[in-house]
């Protein structure tokens, strides 16, 4: 019998069974074919490959990725994330639907139509990440906007569900109609969760709403109350410590979690890898390989009711790839709907494309120049100390603590320059209110110099954290005359730039040469004083509304557990 490719010689990942069986595969067309001895049938082939007892297992599956965190375009990752075996993946565009709504979700899905890359994607269901009344965004997601998206070709879900306050709390608020309209109309699509911290009566609120998956930080608490609830569980790297790895191995949980990603940035990914990095972490946590391999490619596909991949068997889309060692899980080849999409004896190389996007999306940032009165807080004393709100940054979380200091005053404005603090200014970018928030923060962040940044999750206003008001003034104006990106400068001295001129957080340059920048940008932050284990994305979170505890955004700090707006100035 005739078929188009035959791989020889494999031992064959059975997903069904959890155990690596020698076979030979047959593809015809784009699918699997047959499992078994070719030698029995008579197969011919237009393509043969003898996969010289390497293991093959099916492409890697990852249901919670932002493409946007990696800074770069669908076609960008696409190619940097076949390499790494990678050939589905469901991406929730909340970032540049912040900017552009409805228009900005429909330029990230064309131009992922023609990946080698499997992209489909969940429709932001939290835009803005909370409310209007806590941050300005150049764009919403209204229910209307839900019945347009969920059309689009690859859309397979509703995505995170962030605003669990209002879930909880407020059932006429946006967040509650979306759901409710969902549920209704798409009782199919699953539901993605945000689910932080929540157990009890409050996670009983939020499952019953039809929100049945959470990617948050695990413990093993909190873990065991999710799945005895019934949520399914994505394990990003932050939640794979080892206890929590203990708890589904000692419990058998293969069947209620898989592997995800979550933000992953372009010099991580191309230093370390992506999901396949879990993988090889899974292992050698104590997870077998036949089971990382299953929660990274069969039960991704079975929540997200991707019937025709996640296994290698007759019918399934031929994605597949070809590892030397399991353990280390050494790629060698890898295979999309029967092609072989990489290589890595052959050379493998990124050609740029410009101007993907519309026009204007490369003139996103409508901010004038920052002048150095904006960073003067006045205060409600003339002279002497002053209590503060002051927001504290802890290595290890993104999480952030809400200080009450002393703040020396002079001449009616806060001495911020010479305190152990630094400024944080966030600038609405959108030319819609002019707002900025103003605050102080502390912490294991910068000592000397500035950092601004117009990738601050999820409004992406422009965010400016100064230890001098000269070096703020810098980095703030720089990243507007760039349109958007990165900036840390010391003495009025730019140490490094990475520009995202599409959208303020977006570049069509290769993940590579991001990478390398965004590399530089980490190792400038580390002179300035920055101690976190990923300053970047701890710089960029300090202004998430919806993430604990205290935050600060164009209308002013943020209190989430109180969920309000609170003054800098502690009153006696």
């Amino acid at each position: 019998m005739k078929v188009d490719l035959l791989v020889k010689n494999a031992y064959v990942f059975n997903s069904y069974i959890k155990k690596f069986i020698k076979a030979d595969v047959a593809v015809l067309g784009q699918k699997i074919f047959y499992i078994g001895n070719a030698d029995s049938y008579n197969f011919y082939a237009n393509e043969v490959v003898d996969a010289d007892n390497k293991y093959m297992i099916p492409g890697l599956i990852d249901i919670h990725v932002h493409i946007e965190s990696s800074m770069t375009t669908p076609y960008a990752f696409s190619h940097e994330l076949i390499k790494n075996g990678v050939t589905t993946v469901v991406a929730e565009p909340h970032e540049i639907a912040n900017i552009f709504g409805v228009e900005g979700i429909k330029a990230m899905i064309e131009i992922g139509k023609d990946c080698n890359l499997d992209i489909y994607y969940g429709i932001p269901s939290s835009v803005p990440s909370t409310s209007q009344k806590y941050e300005t965004t150049g764009a919403c997601i209204d229910v209307e906007d839900i019945e347009v998206l969920v059309h689009e070709n690859n859309v397979i879900c509703l995505g995170e569900v962030m605003n669990y306050y209002d879930v909880i709390n407020s059932p006429d608020a946006k967040v509650n109609k979306i759901l409710e309209y969902f549920r209704k109309n798409h009782p199919e699509m699953p539901i993605e969760g945000h689910c932080p911290v929540l157990k009890g009566m409050d996670l009983a609120k939020v499952v019953y709403n039809g929100i049945d998956s959470d990617h948050t930080h695990q413990t093993v608490e909190g873990l065991r109350e999710r799945i005895m609830n019934g949520v399914f569980v994505e394990i990003q790297e932050k939640s794979m410590n080892q206890p929590v790895i203990d708890f589904l191995v000692q419990n058998k949980l293969y069947e209620h979690f898989c592997l995800v990603t979550d933000d992953v940035m372009a010099d991580i990914l191309i230093e370390e890898g992506h999901l396949n990095k879990l993988v090889k972490k899974a292992i050698k946590m104590g997870i077998s390989p036949e089971n990382a391999v299953y929660v990274s490619t069969f039960t991704p596909a079975r929540r997200m009711g991707l019937k025709d991949r996640g296994s290698i068997a007759p019918g399934r889309l031929a994605d597949f790839v070809l590892l030397e060692d399991i353990e280390d899980f050494k790629i060698v080849k890898v295979y999309k709907k029967g092609k072989k999409v990489y290589d890595r004896k052959e050379r493998y190389t990124f050609t740029e494309k410009r101007k993907l996007f519309p026009d204007h999306f490369y003139r996103s940032i409508k901010l004038p120049n920052i002048t150095a009165d904006k960073f003067q807080i006045k205060a409600p004393i003339k002279r002497g100390n002053i209590k503060c709100r002051v927001i504290k940054v802890n290595d290890g979380s993104t999480f952030t603590e809400e200080k009450i200091c002393e703040v020396n005053v002079k001449d009616g404005f806060l001495d911020w320059e010479n305190s152990p603090h630094c400024i944080v200014a966030v600038f609405e970018r959108y030319n819609n209110t002019g707002n900025f928030g103003i605050g102080l923060i502390t912490g294991d962040i910068i000592k000397e110099g500035a950092v601004a940044a117009t990738y601050a999750h999820d409004h992406h206003n422009l965010i400016v954290v100064g230890k001098t008001v000269k070096d703020a003034v810098k980095a703030a104006n720089t990243i507007i005359e760039s349109q958007g990106g990165y900036c840390a400068v010391q003495n009025g001295e730019i140490l490094a730039l990475v520009e995202l001129p599409v959208a303020g957080i977006l570049s069509e340059e290769s993940l590579s040469s991001i990478g390398k920048k965004l590399s530089s940008l980490r190792s400038a932050m580390h002179r300035l004083g920055y101690r976190h284990y990923n300053s970047v994305m701890s710089l960029s979170t300090i202004s998430l509304p919806v993430s604990p505890l205290l935050k600060i955004t164009d209308k002013g700090l943020v209190n989430l557990n109180e969920n309000r707006i609170v003054e800098l100035f502690v009153e006696e």
